[in-house]
């Protein structure tokens, strides 16, 4: 006999045109749940994002069927995703059922669900049905049982799981009862092609057949309005992310990460920098608020928040939506609360991690921009004080700018200003020109340059702090300030290639100074390093003395840059032997002094520092290597003061390399 099925057993096709009516009436109910949140939206500042279309679509498409960034997350992460593709598989099989009884049989007269592909299609389906089943029964115990701490639970989650479990329970018996009363008895070779349909099966095998009909009548109806209630919830409900996250990943940047919205500081029409209100905002900032899945990853991964600050980006990007439906007036500042406001560290944990593409840093800088341009607001007076010595001595210290280059004093270096030709300039910022302990870095890279033959150059007392911090507290006027001296002495020198010990000199001259004119190629010294290792200019003794280390991924590196394989390959290539710490590469865990922390006390909570300090113990390797200034500064702070004193040292890159150089 041969293996296929009769579309609309025992249903009729009488069914097709109220069927389709109803469908047509659910799709059109959808559409208008989604049109009433329009004008939502356009509350927000207007904001190109439609440009690279063939890109755009392209990545969109990736993610929905990839799944990869929900694919990251340990707790959660394999169940959603084995779910998800499990539903897309039934869904992909209905469309076919649909082309096949409306379409194939009427017009062409061609049966594709027949032989052997009808086999392999039966037990396609009843295996991702099953998976599909198993999974939402696993996501359902995590919610409600096991109950992770954060994860909020509301009366949409229980429609949600209700329409779901009944689509696929109500399916599996439709089924059952279409097996019991044909297949089981006429082909029962094709019926261990639908193991799951057959289990369901054997519930009808003591009815008659008029019984089995009149059940299978009833729940194909069930199954329908189940599907139908389920297209309508859809933006209604936290359903309403299947649009919206997959549109997301439409809708998110194509700039390089990190980049941020420089303002224009001479429009003299300009009334308002920063976000005072959800109006100040774009409108993606408010449709993020409808893409987000609430499945509290950002949170969990955030520093500030997991050390006890008042800061939850999942409840930011809330807050933000629930602004703009209830009062888009309200201040926003006083809303979100400016203790957390301040508490981010612009790690981007939250928005690398983020399954939904939401961007939560962007949203931070701007409430920050209004406090401080608009307020006057600062997070602390010691911050208030830094400002005023980075406006008035060009660093946060407020000691005389004369003084910038005399760490370099007796070292193979020479200041611009002299005429001499270099090969790359140094810029050296703030902590490796101030710092005692950052100086030692600072002199460690003009040895290993010195070593492979660079000559290099530096501005000395013409230097400026590169206005990163600032920029990341929300004082675009004064990074704009220091950035626009920086590049005018830069230019002015015919720089051909820069070259930074500190991430945040790195992002802020190789990216954001860009928009100001400068368009120099900018590298960190992690990178340069391993380019002159591996071109064969720099050259390490040949079997150096072993080490066991563990190494901290910087956020301006790591998340930012993609930096990750490099400084591991120069630390091995030294002589080190790596001892990962849980949190590292994409996962890895802030120092605290990111997003202009660097300048502020750490009042609320615990630090982060001392959290980190204790995760590079965990791993019992004597030696913490970082390779930015800011992170070594808050890593002896953090082993001083978290008791980890004779269990760990902190150490740059630099200094390691500069031992271990071929004399």
């Amino acid at each position: 006999m041969e293996a296929t099925r009769e579309i609309y057993w025992n249903i009729g096709h009488g069914v097709v045109l109220p069927m389709y009516v109803l469908t047509l009436a659910a799709v059109g109910v959808f559409a208008w749940g989604f049109w009433k949140r329009l004008p939502l939206y356009r509350l927000g500042k207007p904001l190109n994002r439609s440009d690279r279309y063939e890109e755009r679509v392209a990545r969109m498409i990736g993610d929905i069927i990839g799944q990869e960034r929900v694919a990251r997350v340990r707790d959660g992460g394999l169940p959603h995703n084995l779910f998800f593709w499990g539903f897309l598989t039934l869904f992909v099989g209905t469309l076919i059922i649909m082309v096949q009884a409306d379409f194939l049989t009427p017009v062409v007269k061609v049966n594709l669900l027949s032989g052997e592909f009808y086999k392999a299609f039966s037990l396609v389906l009843d295996v991702a049905g099953a998976v599909a089943l198993v999974m939402l029964g696993a996501l359902f115990v995590r919610r409600y049982f096991l109950k992770p701490e954060g994860l909020e639970t509301v009366n949409d989650d229980i429609v949600i799981h209700t329409l779901l479990f009944s689509i696929l329970l109500t399916g599996f018996i439709v089924e059952g009862a279409r097996m019991a009363a044909t297949e089981l008895v006429q082909n029962p070779g094709l019926a261990g092609y639908s193991p799951v349909g057959k289990l369901f099966a054997q519930m009808f095998t003591s009815y008659d057949s008029a019984s089995i009909m009149t059940a299978h009548k009833a729940f194909w109806w069930v199954h329908f309005a189940c599907v139908l209630g389920f297209i309508t919830a859809i933006p209604f409900t936290k359903l309403r992310h299947i649009v919206t996250t997959s549109a997301n990943g439409f809708f998110a940047p194509l700039e390089e990460k990190g980049t941020i919205g420089t303002i224009n500081m001479e429009d003299e029409t300009c009334e308002q920098f920063g976000a005072a209100k959800v109006g100040d905002l774009t409108w993606k900032d408010i449709f993020d608020a409808d893409a987000c899945t609430s499945c509290k990853r950002c949170q969990d991964r955030c520093p500030a928040h997991t050390t006890g600050k008042p800061l939850s980006p999942m409840k930011l990007i809330k807050q933000i939506g629930e602004t703009a439906e209830v009062s888009p007036d309200a201040p926003l500042a006083e809303v979100v609360g400016h203790d957390a406001i301040w508490a981010c560290t612009t790690c981007r944990a939250c928005q690398e991690i983020c399954p939904a593409s939401n961007e939560h840093v962007g949203k931070i800088i701007e409430l920050r921009r209004n406090l401080t341009l608009m307020e006057g607001a600062f997070p602390g007076d010691e911050v208030r004080s830094a400002t005023g010595n980075l406006e008035v001595n060009g660093n946060p210290f407020g000691l005389a700018y004369a003084s910038r280059g005399e760490w370099a004093d007796g070292l193979p270096v020479v200041t611009m200003e002299s005429g001499e030709e270099a090969d790359i300039l140094y810029f050296v910022g703030c902590y490796a020109s101030f710092d005692k302990r950052n100086r030692e870095i600072a002199k460690s890279f003009v040895k290993i340059c010195a070593a492979a033959g660079i000559k290099v150059g530096i501005l000395g007392k013409e230097e400026k702090c590169c206005g990163e911090p600032a920029r990341k507290l929300g004082n675009e006027y004064l990074y704009q300030m220091l950035a626009t001296e920086n590049i005018e002495l830069i230019k002015g020198y015919g720089v051909k290639k820069i070259v930074t010990t500190c991430p945040h000199c790195y992002n802020t001259l190789g990216r954001d100074y860009k928009d100001l004119g400068l368009d120099i190629e900018v590298e960190h010294y992690t990178t340069y390093l391993h380019g002159l290792l591996k071109g064969g200019q720099l050259e390490l003794a040949q079997e150096p003395e072993p080490f066991n280390f563990t190494y901290h991924d910087s956020c301006y590196i790591g998340r930012y840059m993609d930096i990750f394989d490099q400084p591991r390959s120069i630390l091995a290539k030294a002589g080190g032997r790596i001892r990962e710490m849980e949190k590292s590469g994409l996962e890895s865990f802030c120092c605290s002094a990111g997003g202009g922390r660097i300048l502020a006390e750490e009042k609320l909570g615990s630090k982060i520092s001392e959290a980190r300090v204790t995760m590079a113990v965990e791993t019992e390797a004597p030696l913490l290597v970082s390779n930015c200034p800011f992170c070594l500064t808050m890593f002896e702070d953090g082993i001083k003061t978290g008791g980890a004193e004779g269990k760990l040292v902190v150490r740059d890159l630099a200094e390691i390399v500069a031992e271990r150089i071929t004399a």
